[in-house]
């Protein structure tokens, strides 16, 4: 078996059965009406089951299960127990997160539990003994712990913030983990293979396939959410794998001299979680300086921003794609790239999505403008209110203000008329 198949295999498992397991999960949600109402602050209309995460608990529980028979994956289960530690702080957080999804749990209850199921696998599972920064190693146990469990707090708990669009989290997952595998088989291929970076590659592997699995019956209008338990889920697993090789390389022993190649060890995980920590920290300090609790829920994450500046579902999660891609592969190209071509990548990306971003801006001005022209031809004719499509978009529209079939007609004309000059 050469170096690739085995983690194709359980990629393809981890993907079929939680793609199976997704079917029966929304018939069951749906059978037994296991959804909870629709919030203020939700995006969807439509009451959509929230089991999603069970599916994917399956899928990479049986993926894991493959794992354990390949012979490939032999260095990886020589010590089972932070394996075993891991899957059991996923059942546990599944389980955390299926309870909030059906009877919203209080938050300290749900942070209790994030940080108990970090707990178990800081404790029998993965810690971060060393930083990448020269090689520094922790002092104290008892400081590794708490690092380690922070992190994958806080990782947990950014995945859930910006859980909020079809297809969102799944597919920055997809993005971010393939980037992550990518990167530590240049760190086996570089520095020899190790159990911590293999255990890091297949829980990345298996996640790509879980959330592969899951996208289909998520992508919008979706038919399934993953709710708590699969957002929870797929932080801890996201935090697990990059703990255990961030804890563990050393940059010197990689033979980079350049400054930031050698902070790439520590660089890249938050560069795969740039968007979900900057929603998260946003979040956080917004609600803090309302004098609420951090955890306290509202309508003005990232996703809801774009929302509101005109964008579609759709247009808004490929920009969250596309801001992941731009981070995530620009921060690897720094370190398997010439440094011009990695800067000229990223520079690229960033103008680029910058403008698909600030596009409905512009849109915006410009209906503006021929609403104004029209406007001066039509004065005083009844029906004649002003109207932008993008605030019926976004919702900002009073749909008790009259608009006439002349206006429109004129606007699209005009419209028509700017395009081709």
């Amino acid at each position: 078996m050469n170096q690739f198949s085995g983690y194709l295999i359980v990629l393809v498992v981890s993907a079929g059965i939680t793609f199976g397991f997704a079917h029966l999960a929304r018939r069951v949600g749906v059978k037994y009406g296991l959804h909870p109402p629709i919030r203020e602050r939700d995006v969807h209309q439509t009451p959509t089951p929230r089991l999603g995460g069970v599916a994917m608990f399956i899928g990479i529980l049986v993926a894991f299960g493959v794992a354990w028979q390949l012979p490939f994956f032999d260095l990886v289960f020589a010590d089972p127990e932070p394996v075993l530690a891991i899957l059991g702080a996923a059942l546990f957080i599944v389980g955390i997160g299926v309870a909030d999804d059906l009877w919203d749990l209080d938050w300290m209850i749900k942070l209790a539990a994030q940080f108990m199921a970090a707990g178990l696998v800081a404790w029998l599972g993965v810690q971060i003994y060393s930083l990448p920064i020269g090689g520094l190693t922790v002092g104290s146990s008892w400081v590794s712990f708490s690092m380690t469990v922070f992190a994958i707090v806080l990782v947990m708990n950014a995945i859930n913030f910006v859980d909020g669009l079809d297809g969102l989290v799944a597919g920055v997952a997809v993005i971010a983990n393939t980037v992550f595998f990518v990167y530590t088989q240049l760190l086996v291929t570089s520095t020899g293979a190790s159990d911590y970076f293999n255990l890091a590659s297949l829980i990345a592997a298996i996640l790509v396939g879980a959330c592969i699995g899951f996208l289909p019956l998520n992508w919008h209008p979706a038919r399934l959410f993953m709710g708590d338990a699969g957002a929870l889920l797929v932080g801890l697993l996201m935090a697990t794998s990059a703990a255990a090789v961030t804890g563990q390389v050393d940059p010197a022993a990689l033979g980079r001299t350049q400054l930031l190649p050698a902070f790439i060890p520590i660089l890249l995980p938050f560069a795969i979680l740039v968007v979900p920590l900057a929603d998260f920290v946003l979040a956080v300090l917004r609600r803090l300086r309302a004098g609420k609790s951090p955890f306290s829920a509202d309508r003005m994450h990232l996703h809801h921003r774009l929302l509101d500046l005109g964008h579609s579902q759709v247009h808004a999660v490929l920009i969250f794609y596309g801001w992941t891609v731009v981070i995530s592969v620009g921060c690897l190209a720094f370190f398997a790239a010439p440094t011009w071509l990695a800067v000229l990548f990223v520079s690229v990306g960033v103008v680029t999505c910058t403008a698909f971003t600030l596009l409905p801006i512009g849109r915006r001005r410009r209906a503006d403008r021929l609403a104004q022209r029209v406007a001066a031809g039509t004065e005083g004719a009844p029906g004649s209110a002003l109207y932008d499509r993008l605030d019926e978009a976004s919702g900002q529209r009073d749909p008790e203000t009259p608009v006439s079939g002349d206006t429109l007609d004129t606007l699209d004309s005009l419209a028509k008329k700017d395009q081709h000059p």
